[in-house]
């Protein structure tokens, strides 16, 4: 009888007969052990009790109940799962196990051997995936002796699927609970001398081919567990050379007891401290065998080992290594001997943009054909627009730049900690330490071919007279750039009777064209940031810290600032309604968002949100990807930030307003103006009047630094409305389940599926992949093509890490970041990882990973600002400036070090948070 005839008639399998594809039968850990021994890795024999039979069980237990309860609770209820995952266990406990269950685990168990000792291993269906390992949540028993505690153990097992931690843990990663089962296995028992674990890849710095080992006497469960101190080895496996050791105390052993169980056994103080357990031999053939089933499964993997009483190594289990991130798809790893070669070095724009969730594949081929017109503005066209230049890549469904030639350039070494100290704070600092890395010496000394080719870019583009335009003219130059406006939706616009290929080519047209309205607007801008910095050198000591920023409070012509702005006065005319502000205080965003799309809202609601989206409907969370839906496709977060508006207080709307704050914002910054000029004139009345004139120039043209990606958003927001209507047409033909699975295709795939490829299983697994990547939370700010996280090595390494160096914490426990609006306020933190539906409180301190336009709603009733991501003219700091909020910005781990209800001090001059002591959080949004 075949494998495939045995799945659906036969309770027990062999191990030997499994495989990979066979998780909802197995589960993981059992699919696992049979690929590897399927292909000739030592793996101790056994069996594996299918799912089939945790069914049966589980369906005489009657978990429905319990089941639905789970589905009901939120899971940050953890009180509530873990009394239903202690109903559940209770329940299958007291199942009976059928009768011809137990006679098909007590033939394996004979099979094995005469009263063969056997580890007993629960094998999830939601265990070792893509996104979460499970590891250590069911339950393992050890040194099992007969047939009866076979049994026993096998149902133990069974309600392991429901112990607190793996119901929390699934819970938390969005997994249905209805959807697990579990499997057995049931293998002969390796009774080791040693044991331990093996990561094929660094788990602290992300680097492939370092081998990260584990090792203590005795079982592995003494390591696994974390009941020892055991010896820790990191290998590079390519030199086959040990980096690094530190022996371990191994105080504890863990042994096999005869007739079955396992006892710890106290070692006295030098039994086993001061010398390793494994010979450098052991720990190198360890680290090689390790690298051969990393090979094997294409991927990095973390496993458990047993080194046998006649030194044989033996496999007990292997499961991928989820918490690395992936590498870049250029990264190409370097080859045997290779070790020492120079890595490349990505920087991550996706975060450097506030963008922290992935990108839709459309939206990652969108990039590709707006970086492809960068770089023909720079005179480097690429051979292939779809495809993009080289320099840009992807890793983990996020965009990546490779900025290895600048690194290894004087040029860059020059530029791009200053670049980023105003974007991106902590990725100057990290860029700075990869300046010291022998590997990455500098290539590119002469500063003269780059000053040649931004001249000719400059010349070309008239750049030099647009900037000296704006500051002798900027009322004009600032005209000017409304033309520009127009002009774009002249060049947007696309016939109505365009055919599907017609509109994909607009698509394509459209993203192409965006890269050449930069040099027209960055002029502008870019002069007022200069008119800023030179005030700044007249002024030297004279003007404090904190100063500066304050001249650019309230600042015009900042369209971001006037959307939210408009917003209020939304919220404002729906307030004036008693009868609609009843309706959005009452109604479900669900049932608000139906009545807008039926038009049949109060007028003042229904004509307000129309209005403003007529203006700003282009605009959406996330708003840089492509496929994510436009606030004209998708009205509901406007709908609840406007139900959050009417919320306030009566008296937060008055003096605390977001209108009069703006205002007194402005008056703030022009009183600040007048006081850095008289203290300038002290020096001089010449250099008075200079600085008050700089600084005027500052206020009326920096705010234009919005203007660019309003621009870049609406074009984007106009192809995705053309990719939208393709989608329709291929859902008609049948090519694609719905119109909107088009935005996980590229370009090139959304021409053949015009031509008649039917793509529907590719949508289906890129979704997958999508819902996968939504549950990362850490995304790397720069990674080398070796897979080494820059700023986690700084971190192992005991290193400095903050944005200038500095510690991340100080010594009294303030969190240190970057200085981004300055003020002090103390206030209520609310963590919101996501700004879709979330409730911000007037006065609560806003604390986030990073922000983009779609975020800035939230700004009109925050009294402070905390960003994990950011430099002091990132996106969230000018918006916090502009709104006279205290912000900190490029804080670590903000959003976990800080708990939403705690109380916090923002100290946006010094760029320190001082948290108090952590309370109980209800949530985070």
């Amino acid at each position: 009888m075949s494998v495939t005839q045995t799945r659906r008639t036969d309770l027990v399998l062999d191990i030997a007969d499994l495989d990979g594809s066979m998780l909802a039968e197995v589960g993981g850990k059992a699919g696992n052990l049979g690929e590897l021994t399927r292909a000739g890795f030592p793996v101790p024999p056994g069996m594996c009790v299918r799912t089939e039979a945790y069914r049966r069980v589980a369906e005489s237990a009657d978990l429905d109940e319990v089941q639905h309860a789970l589905a009901d609770t939120p899971p940050t209820d953890v009180p509530a799962l873990r009394l239903l995952a202690e109903r559940a266990r209770s329940a299958l406990l007291a199942a009976p196990v059928p009768a011809d269950v137990a006679d098909a685990v007590i033939a394996g168990y004979t099979r094995l051997g005469d009263d063969v000792p056997v580890a007993v291993r629960s094998s999830a269906t939601a265990e070792d995936l893509s996104f979460a390992s499970f590891a250590g949540q069911q339950d393992t028993y050890l040194n099992v002796v007969g047939e009866a505690s076979v049994i026993d153990a096998v149902r133990h097992c069974w309600a392991s699927l429901w112990t607190d931690r793996a119901v929390v843990y699934r819970a938390s990663n969005g997994i249905d609970h209805r959807t697990v089962r579990l499997a057995v296995v049931v293998q002969r028992m390796v009774d080791s001398a040693i044991a331990g674990v093996l990561f094929t890849a660094n788990p602290v710095t992300g680097r492939r081919h370092e081998a990260v080992i584990d090792a203590s006497p005795g079982l592995g469960e003494a390591v696994v567990s974390g009941a020892v101190s055991p010896d820790h080895f990191v290998v590079d496996v390519r030199r086959r050379t040990i980096l690094d050791r530190r022996i371990g105390d191994k105080r504890l052993v863990i042994r096999s007891v005869p007739g079955g169980g396992t006892k710890q056994v106290e070692l006295h103080a030098g039994d086993a401290s001061g010398r390793a357990c494994l010979t450098d031999d052991q720990v190198v053939a360890l680290a090689g065998l390790g690298n051969r089933v990393e090979d094997h499964y294409g991927a990095p993997q973390d496993i458990e080992w047993a080194v046998d009483e006649h030194g044989a190594m033996w496999l007990t289990q292997a499961r991928p290594v989820t918490t690395l991130y992936p590498l870049p798809s250029s990264a190409s790893a370097p080859g045997e001997g290779d070790a020492a070669a120079a890595p490349r070095v990505y920087f991550c724009f996706s975060v450097a943009q506030g963008l922290y969730r992935p990108i839709t594949p459309m939206g990652i081929a969108a990039f590709r054909v707006m970086a492809s017109g960068a770089s023909r503005l720079l005179g480097s066209p690429v051979t292939d627009p779809l495809a993009g230049p080289t320099v840009l890549t992807t890793a983990g469904q996020r965009l990546f730049i490779d900025v290895t030639t600048a690194v290894r350039s004087r040029v860059g070494r020059a530029l791009l900690p200053r670049i980023l100290g105003v974007m991106e704070a902590r990725s100057a600092a990290i860029m700075r330490h990869l300046f010291a890395d022998p590997r990455l010496t500098m290539a590119h000394p002469s500063w003269l071919p780059f000053l040649r080719r931004v001249g000719r870019v400059a010349l070309r583009h008239h750049v030099p007279p647009r900037l000296a335009y704006a500051l002798i003219r900027p009322a004009k130059a600032r005209a000017a750039l409304r033309r520009i406006g127009i002009e774009l939706d002249r060049r947007l616009a696309v016939p109505d009777d365009a055919t599907p290929a017609q509109r994909l080519d607009a698509a394509v047209r459209i993203l192409g064209e965006v890269a050449p309205l930069v040099p027209r607007i960055l002029p502008v801008f870019g002069a007022g940031f200069a008119a800023l910095h030179l005030a700044g050198r007249l002024l030297g000591d004279d003007a404090r810290p904190g100063d500066l920023p304050t001249v650019l409070r309230g600042i015009p012509h900042n369209v971001t600032t006037e959307m939210d702005l408009d917003l209020w006065q939304v919220a404002s005319r729906v307030r004036a309604d008693a009868a609609a502000t009843g309706l959005f205080l009452t109604a479900g965003v669900e049932e608000l968002a139906e009545r807008y799309n039926a038009g049949s809202l109060p007028p003042a609601a229904q004509q307000g949100l129309e209005d403003f989206l007529r203006s700003y409907g282009h605009r959406a969370v996330a708003e840089i990807d492509l496929g994510m839906p436009r606030w004209s496709d998708d009205p509901r977060h406007l709908l609840g930030v406007l139900t959050n508006y009417l919320r306030m207080a009566e008296p937060d709307v008055g003096a605390a307003s977001p209108d009069r704050l703006f205002a007194r914002g402005v008056a703030e910054a022009e009183a600040m103006v007048g006081t850095l000029a008289d203290r300038a004139a002290r020096r001089g009345r010449l250099r008075g009047r200079a600085v008050r004139a700089l600084l005027g120039r500052a206020r009326q043209l920096a705010g234009v630094r919005e203007l660019p990606k309003f621009h870049l958003v609406q074009a984007i927001a106009t192809a995705r409305h053309q990719l939208a209507l393709v989608g329709a047409a291929l859902t008609s033909s049948g090519r694609i389940a719905q119109p909107d699975d088009v935005f996980f295709l590229d370009l090139a795939e959304a021409r053949a599926a015009l031509d008649g490829a039917d793509l529907a299983e590719v949508v289906a697994e890129r979704r997958q992949a999508y819902d996968d990547e939504l549950r990362r939370r850490r995304i790397p700010r720069v990674m080398l093509s070796d897979g080494t996280e820059p700023e986690a090595q700084l971190q192992a390494d005991g290193q400095k890490g903050g944005p200038s160096g500095e510690s991340d914490v100080g010594s009294d426990g303030r969190l240190v970041g970057t200085p981004a609006s300055a003020g002090i306020v103390t206030g209520t933190a609310r963590v919101i990882l996501d700004p879709v539906g979330a409730r911000l409180e007037p006065g609560e301190i806003l604390v986030a990973p990073s922000t983009d336009p779609g975020w800035t709603p939230l700004f009109l009733t925050a009294g402070g600002l905390v960003m994990e991501m950011g430099g002091a003219n990132s996106h969230g700091a000018v918006v916090a400036r502009e709104y006279g909020i205290p912000a900190v910005v490029g804080v670590h781990d903000a959003t976990e070090r800080l708990t939403t209800g705690q109380q916090v001090t923002v100290d946006g001059t010094t760029g320190t948070v001082r948290p108090s002591a952590p309370r109980p959080s209800p949530s985070t949004e």
